[in-house]
């Protein structure tokens, strides 16, 4: 027997990757009864058209949450600002208003603020993605076995919160509550550093004599493709999240420079021990996160 929606009218404002897959399986798995979206680019509506996403569609991100009793915000973190007071005087009371964003701190920051009395603000991070964007890269199984992580401030109406973790988990996540700051300072070294390190290595290669760069393209080892497909997320998206969490990011940067400086100097001195030292204790790490089935 199917189980009942979680929630009745389920509001997207952006339906790019994360938004798009969140329809797919809201609809899948009857999650909501009925979904409409909201997107500004007159692109990604034809493909939110096409796919037949959302049962209603807008450009106007007010008028997608009319009636909702969950919004969700999916778009790049620096639009929140707007989309706030945008959508400010039309969320209905007792609603649940939540996001996707990498960076909760600047979430809160820009977003409590405009929130209503009477409407439960939960921010949230799946913690799932692809290197694509756009309507078209979603997929319902995008969530599946992976975690997200919820934010609410103290006080926040324990029954939302389990409403919105009830959703997550019929997504195919398991779902973790923590506290905005310790969220982002994990999240600066296990996402956004990496990006950001392999955002450099691929302009590093960029940069060398065109010679030389057609030759790194042609021989490619496995490695340097796993920073390709990396440094091929969505600029605007990690542009903002480095904007947003620059603290956290500066504080796992300067570690992990400390820490390249120390593994510099070995190799200059040949202090093979400390290498294998290294790498037999980051092998591990690796063994751990395929353990925990994150792999």
């Amino acid at each position: 027997m199917a189980e009942p929606p979680v929630f009745q009218r389920l509001a997207l404002i952006g339906v790019g990757l994360i938004g798009s897959s969140i329809a797919r399986i809201a609809r899948r798995e009857g999650i909501a009864a009925e979904i409409v979206g909201a997107d500004a680019s007159p692109a990604a509506r034809a493909d939110i058209e096409e796919l037949k996403l959302c049962d209603r569609l807008y450009a106007d991100a007010a008028k997608a949450v009319d009636g909702a009793d969950l919004v969700i915000i999916c778009t790049p973190l620096g639009a929140y600002a707007e989309i706030g007071p945008a959508i400010q005087k039309r969320l209905e009371p007792g609603a649940i208003l939540s996001d996707v964003g990498s960076v909760k701190q600047a979430v809160i920051r820009d977003l409590a603020p405009t929130v209503p009395d009477g409407v439960h603000f939960i921010p949230g991070h799946p913690i799932a993605g692809t290197e694509h964007s756009g309507p078209k890269a979603g997929f319902a199984e995008l969530f599946q076995g992976r975690w997200c992580i919820l934010t609410p401030s103290p006080g926040t109406d324990e029954a939302a919160v389990e409403r919105l973790a009830a959703l997550w988990r019929r997504a195919g996540s398991m779902v973790e509550l923590m506290e905005p700051a310790h969220h982002d300072q994990v999240l600066a070294i296990t996402s956004h550093l990496p990006h950001l390190i392999a955002y450099t290595i691929v302009g590093t290669a960029f940069g060398l004599e065109e010679s030389t760069r057609r030759e790194v393209i042609k021989f490619s080892a496995s490695g340097f493709r796993d920073f390709t497909r990396i440094a091929a997320s969505d600029p605007i998206m990690w542009r903002d999240i480095f904007l947003n969490n620059r603290e956290a990011v500066l504080e796992m940067l300067g570690r992990f420079t400390e820490d390249l400086t120390a593994l510099q100097r070995a190799i200059r001195w040949g202090e093979g021990e400390k290498l294998q030292d290294l790498f037999t204790r980051t092998r591990a790490i690796r063994r751990s996160i395929i353990e925990a089935k994150q792999a």
